[in-house]
């Protein structure tokens, strides 16, 4: 990537609307938009003060109009890009918009590549990498408290945490080295005893961070939770009145779901990924049995899994053979058509070893309250915290434990040998590790994947 050329893209999303706004950035942003830029009596943007704006319009190299727009100034270092940034509010709508950036590169700008306004940010040391990151999930929430955590991230709690770690082991690598060093001077020496307090401790800091990354990954990705069961036992009832709404096909006619459905519910603030699936079963027909396939890999990657049974027919071999296809997941029963007379046999149910199995009725209403209290039970240990700090990232959750590995076979060594010398290499590395997640210890084609994943004008 060229550092220093001046990008432009398109800030907002792509179609009708009533404004959209183009962003400029770079050290040339003022000299391009003032060359394609007619304001009020022809006044040039020599004197343009940052934090204001102008009025006035767009014209091609012919000097036609394109578009009536307002534009706004920021003077580096305080925007977001840390660079001179200009924004062109222009009409929405496709052909304008596209038009209007097409003038800018004429003028000299380039397109920017995905996620180049928050690389810069994070180059220029506006932000750190932990903050960058929290920009395309704060894009991404797909509910409050989703966003609430991401908002915490870009504010910088999950970097001032880790800061504080790196900079207790920055003080226990600089009391070793000293001691190694400079044996002669006269300073207090620091024992093997010493340095494995201060380990533990930080390890147990650690440990903090990494109880909670499970609750943030589920707040980051949403926890994915696929329905399954017998064809006709009522899953795709269950998703229309999770969701509220007529989303899957309901009929009578077994195998009339023949795709994966996927929609998003609220359990107080946790986005929950409800997955409608083709029911199991054997069959001839070839687009249900891709169906069937696809439910089989929708049960592999999820995180929960909703088994519905009807309440009201024996238990069936197609019902045996999914119920040994998930049990070694996470699961939840329902009992579905309560509301008719019940047939199953409280001993067909031995083999399920789940304590979630509850009596519902999806044509009622009976018994969906608790599918939710059974989901916060079996992840949030019955309650949802709103609260605290959360690790959200895969990514910094890698670097946690890894630093966390480094830290304990420094302790192995200061045990079996006190060489505190040999103790301050793993120190070192699990420094180094904890320095990825803020990018103050992180290869650069690393860097270039994390920007990739997002979106063009961010």
């Amino acid at each position: 990537m060229k550092e220093f050329d001046t990008i432009a893209a398109i800030a907002t999303s792509i179609g009708e609307g009533g404004i959209s706004i183009i962003r400029v950035s770079g050290d040339k942003s003022i000299d391009i938009v003032d060359s394609i830029f007619v304001g009020k009596n022809n006044r040039k943007l020599n004197d343009f003060k940052s934090y204001t704006m102008r009025y006035g319009h767009i014209v091609d190299k012919s000097g036609n109009r394109l578009d009536e727009v307002i534009i706004s100034y920021m003077k580096g270092p305080k925007s977001f890009t840390a660079e001179d940034t200009i924004e062109i509010n222009c009409h929405g709508g496709v052909v304008g918009t596209n038009r209007i950036l097409q003038e800018i590169i004429r003028a000299g700008a380039r397109i920017a590549a995905p996620g180049e306004f928050t690389k810069r940010a994070f180059l220029n040391g506006r932000i750190d990498l932990s903050q960058a990151e929290a920009v395309i999930d704060i894009i991404r929430a797909k509910t409050d408290l989703s966003m609430k955590a991401a908002l915490m991230q870009s504010e910088g709690t999950i970097s001032r945490e880790i800061k504080t770690i790196r900079n207790k082991l920055l003080s226990v690598i600089a009391h070793i080295e000293a001691t190694v060093d400079y044996p002669e001077e006269d300073m207090e020496e620091v024992t093997a005893q010493e340095v494995s307090e201060n380990v533990t401790n930080i390890i147990g800091e650690i440990d903090t961070l990494l109880s909670t990354a499970d609750e943030g990954k589920i707040l980051r990705e949403g926890l994915s939770t696929v329905i399954v069961g017998k064809p006709n036992v009522g899953k795709s009832s269950l998703l229309n009145a999770l969701v509220k709404e007529k989303r899957a096909i309901v009929t009578d006619v077994p195998g009339t779901t023949r795709d994966a459905i996927e929609e998003y519910i609220s359990i107080e603030g946790i986005p929950v990924k409800i997955v409608d699936t083709a029911g199991i079963r054997e069959t001839d027909d070839i687009v249900e049995k891709i169906g069937v396939e696809k439910s089989k890999e929708k049960i592999d990657e999820a995180d929960l899994v909703i088994l519905m049974l009807d309440l009201s027919n024996r238990l069936s071999n197609e019902d045996r053979e999914i119920i040994k296809y998930i049990k070694d997941k996470r699961y939840i029963v329902l009992l579905n058509k309560s509301d008719l007379d019940g047939k199953m046999e409280k001993e067909e149910l031995k083999d399920l070893k789940s304590k979630y199995i509850t009596n519902i009725s999806v044509k009622t209403g009976k018994g969906l309250d608790q599918v939710k209290d059974h989901i916060k039970d079996l992840f949030f240990n019955g309650e949802v915290k709103t609260e605290g700090i959360f690790v959200t990232n895969s990514r910094h959750k890698e670097s946690l434990i890894r630093a966390k590995e480094n830290l304990e076979t420094s302790l192995n060594a200061l045990e079996y040998t006190s060489a505190i010398d040999l103790a301050s290499i793993d120190i070192r590395n699990a420094w180094m590790s904890l320095g990825e997640i803020t990018g103050e210890a992180l290869e650069e084609d690393i860097i270039h994947k994390i920007f990739s994943e997002f979106c063009l004008g961010k």
